[in-house]
């Protein structure tokens, strides 16, 4: 190694090149030019007197010690970020960029009653909502916090509660559906019927589960469609609506069409409930202000009602 001093731009050219694949990407994503990343990456290279990137005319590949760099530096830069996202807010008003990571129903469902009314109250803060089904690692996807429910949690988060705390899973079908194919009355009933159901990225259709009292029924009806978790719902529902079959969707997704008549509740004294979804946030690193400030607004509309 030659110098011990290094230029830390150079650093974070080398980390975007890295994670962008390539010179070209990377200058695109920074308004950069790809030869002056390039003289960047070369120079970090000399100091250190060790290749970081396998570039080839087609890709740019970090070689062993570039990944080594890699793992070690990325969560450094974060926390520098952080600190200096912190610093930036301890102005008279918080501010700054938040980045939240949350499923298509709390975007839907939860955070309309929340983020109008947060960034009334706090103009400087920047917000920005990624909207993913799958397990995500905050941190590594840039994200300040995430929401999600209890049993999906990551591990070592501290998880802070935002919205209703107590939600259903209702089921529901169109008048003219039931109508033609009759009324369920049981939960078993509905291996009978034409059901509409959905799953996750990557994983099986789940069983429906009910519950009543004590009794908890789970079953497993043939679906016509399956749509996507979140994403695919709305298209769910809409096929329900269309008389198409039986539907079980968060009760507050369904309500409106409760209201206006174009969907039944089917089963509603088996509608199971469940926990509601928590804000969620590492807590090995400093609290950017943005962030704190939204875990402060959330706290203080839940103790105000």
């Amino acid at each position: 190694m030659q110098d011990s001093a290094f230029e830390m731009g150079d650093v974070k050219v080398f980390l975007a090149v890295a994670s962008a694949g390539g010179f070209r990407e990377a200058a695109r994503v920074s308004g950069s030019s790809a030869s002056a990343l390039s003289d960047a990456v070369r120079r970090l290279e000399a100091q250190l007197g060790i290749r970081l990137l396998n570039r080839t005319t087609r890709s740019v590949v970090p070689t062993e010690a570039g990944r080594a760099l890699m793992a070690r530096v990325t969560p450094a830069m974060r926390e520098i970020d952080a600190a200096l996202r912190h610093v930036v807010g301890l102005g008279d008003r918080p501010a700054g960029s938040l980045k939240l990571n949350v499923p298509i129903s709390a975007a839907r469902l939860i955070l309309p009653q929340i983020v109008p009314a947060f960034l009334k109250a706090y103009p400087d803060i920047r917000l920005e909502i990624m909207t993913d089904e799958t397990f995500v690692d905050i941190n590594a996807a840039g994200c300040d916090a995430g929401i999600r429910y209890d049993e999906r949690l990551e591990q070592d988060m501290i998880a802070v509660p935002i919205g209703p705390r107590i939600q259903r899973f209702a089921s529901a079908a169109s008048p003219a559906y039931l109508s033609a194919r009759g009324r369920p009355t049981h939960p078993s009933d509905l291996l009978s019927h034409t059901c509409i159901r959905s799953r996750f990225a990557g994983r099986s259709v789940t069983p429906w589960e009910f519950e009543r009292e004590d009794e908890i029924l789970r079953v497993d009806p043939t679906p016509q469609l399956i749509v996507q978790a979140g994403g695919g719902s709305d298209l769910g529902v809409a096929a329900t609506i269309e008389g198409l079959g039986i539907v079980s969707l968060f009760e507050t997704w369904l309500q409106p069409h409760f209201d206006s008549g174009a969907l039944e509740p089917v089963l509603q004294d088996w509608w199971p409930s469940f926990p509601g979804p928590f804000l969620y946030y590492s807590g090995r690193r400093l609290v950017p202000t943005p962030l704190r400030a939204f875990i402060d607004f959330i706290k203080t509309r839940r103790e105000g009602g």
